[in-house]
């Protein structure tokens, strides 16, 4: 499930537990999912775990693209973001504990959608990273409860801006898949 997040259809090991929570670098999402931590996570836990598999998916995406990079904005910008991922995914896993609910924890190791040899593909990594959370944040966006939906679609923008900052291709709607032409989406 971890590794689908990478684009991948397995985790290259069997999970072990997630690392110790780290100090927060968005207060936004541990502020806000903390407050949001006492109510029930009822139906809505299996897209919280989900968005908790994509985030120690892109830590661990991170740590590839850290190493890789060679620039100074770019190794900034790289730290940053590990830093929010980290901050997500410990707020994701308080929001779940809260609800009485066990996180997932994350796999041992991932495997990549393609080889990460240099700071160029690194970059793609990242983009690749931050496009696939946009996808998972606006099905978040669609299956929880009116009050925890600014929590998510927060979750949603602060990655599409990541991932336009990486490279990835301007979309009108980040997450949603474009229909091809001449074809309708459905209406619920």
């Amino acid at each position: 499930m971890h590794a689908v997040a990478l684009g991948d259809a397995a985790p290259a090991a069997a999970a072990a537990p997630a690392p110790s929570a780290s100090p927060s670098a968005s207060p936004s999402a541990s502020t806000s999912a903390s407050s949001t931590a006492s109510a029930s996570a009822g139906g809505t836990a299996a897209p919280f775990q989900d968005a908790l598999g994509a985030e120690h998916a892109a830590v661990y995406g991170y740590g590839v693209v850290g190493a890789r990079v060679t620039d100074d904005g770019q190794r900034t910008a790289a730290r940053t973001a590990l830093a929010a991922h980290q901050a997500r995914r410990d707020a994701w896993q308080r929001l779940l504990s809260g609800a009485g609910a066990t996180p997932d924890p994350a796999a041992a190791g991932y495997q990549l959608p393609f080889p990460v040899t240099d700071a160029a593909t690194a970059g793609r990594l990242a983009a690749h990273l931050e496009t696939r959370l946009t996808g998972v944040y606006a099905d978040l966006v669609a299956a929880v409860p009116t009050p925890q939906r600014p929590l998510a679609a927060d979750a949603l923008r602060e990655s599409a801006l990541r991932a336009r900052q990486w490279g990835a291709a301007p979309t009108a709607f980040p997450g949603i898949a474009d229909t091809p032409a001449g074809t309708s989406t459905p209406t619920p």
